[in-house]
């Protein structure tokens, strides 16, 4: 895969730092494997859901960490939690994992519950009252009349 070098559109641009980073950070993750599989579900005008499968994996074991616009999911396995039989076939990944999402501004994570094998985060995006579009009122201005000059002013301005 050939990567793109965003050098130059940085020199010549100023505030477009976290697109950049965003578009970086795509393609490199591009090429990584996808593993645990995820699910992302929009639930309302400002409710979001990821869920993501974690087969095997126990509350102890998972991490979550939310930043300004990242989330980062993190999982391993607590070698105390491995069964103390011999395995003749291991199909369930135990491997540890991360998973970073980018989030919007304003999103926030309100909960992560797990239940049988899926972690379930819900997210909500909370715009501040000052930040959201306020409608404006169109009014209507009484037309100017000519004020009369009086005739001294007149003269004088002559």
């Amino acid at each position: 895969m050939t990567r793109f070098d965003f050098t130059p559109y940085r020199r010549s641009t100023v505030g477009f730092d976290r697109l950049f980073d965003l578009l970086e950070n795509a393609s490199r993750n591009g090429a990584s494997e996808n593993y645990p599989p995820f699910n992302i579900e929009r639930r309302g005008e400002d409710a979001y859901r990821i869920t993501l499968a974690v087969a095997g994996f126990k509350p102890a074991d998972l991490d979550i960490t939310a930043q300004q616009n990242l989330l980062i999911v993190q999982g391993r396995k607590n070698e105390d939690s491995q069964a103390n039989g011999q395995f003749l076939h291991l199909g369930i990944a135990q491997r540890a994992f991360e998973r970073r999402f980018e989030l919007a501004d304003f999103v926030r994570v309100e909960n992560a519950n797990l239940e049988d094998g899926l972690l379930v985060i819900d997210l909500v995006r909370e715009v501040p009252e000052a930040m959201k579009p306020k409608k404006v009122a169109i009014g209507t201005q009484k037309s100017l009349s000519v004020v009369d000059i009086p005739a001294a002013s007149r003269d004088q301005a002559a």
